[in-house]
């Protein structure tokens, strides 16, 4: 069997949250969110975690999250993502500073990866069964190709105590194949108990196991091709 690597994205500045945010300690001994991720993957049978960052916080980045910081239990790999690093033949319109996106991101990662692996954000929570579960698919590819796939949650389970949030409401066919990703946004449980969303400009339900995605998918290494075209045809 084949050790998945791990792809983080973790090249948002959080601008909105007004500091690099993937670095942050909210654990009690100053663990990053990062860390419990990277531990979670390690004990899910990932071999390596490849980092997208920018040149422009690579040092603080680099100083913290290393091979070192996580027992050199799995190699660390760091790629960057700057507006400029486009497929042969493109350059960056006149005028343009608004990053290229999560696509984007995840073609910067395509000369370092050659294995089967996950995506995640950097600043987002998955939980250890989500690494189990998405690791042991993975694992088992090998030399496969064109075989994708996400872990999904249930929307009862996402909810928020401290406002609404934003997620990708799922339709799945009777095999459990994926069929689309819808993005919602302001969801939240009402005062009657039943959770809806308001982006349509009237409330609409949603069932309690909803499936949901959180951006944690699956790819074999054949995917970045895919991304490639798709950046050029957009």
């Amino acid at each position: 069997m084949v050790k998945p690597t791990l792809l983080v994205l973790a090249a948002g500045m959080g601008s909105r949250y007004g500091s690099l945010k993937q670095m942050d300690g909210v654990g009690p001994n100053n663990e990053a969110i990062i860390d419990y991720s990277i531990y979670d993957a390690i004990r899910a049978g990932f071999g390596k975690v490849v980092f997208v960052i920018r040149h422009s916080f690579a040092d603080a980045f680099t100083a913290v999250f290393n091979k070192e910081r996580f027992g050199g239990k799995i190699d660390v790999e760091i790629v960057y993502q700057e507006l400029d690093y486009l497929p042969e033949g493109f350059s960056v319109p006149e005028g343009r500073e608004k990053p290229w996106g999560t696509n984007h991101a995840l073609l910067m990662a395509k000369d370092a990866i050659k294995e089967p692996f996950a995506v995640i954000n950097a600043d987002d929570f998955y939980g250890a069964d989500a690494y189990k579960v998405i690791g042991e698919y993975l694992s088992q590819l090998g030399g496969e190709s064109n075989h994708y796939c996400m872990v999904g949650y249930e929307v009862n389970k996402t909810l928020s105590e401290n406002g609404t949030v934003s997620r990708g409401v799922c339709e799945i066919d009777e095999d459990r194949f994926l069929t689309s990703i819808v993005e919602r946004t302001k969801i939240e449980r009402n005062a009657e108990g039943t959770i809806v969303f308001h982006d349509l400009g009237e409330d609409e339900a949603l069932e309690e196991n909803t499936p949901v995605s959180m951006n944690l998918f699956g790819f074999t290494p054949d995917y970045f091709a895919h991304s490639e075209e798709y950046f050029k045809a957009s």
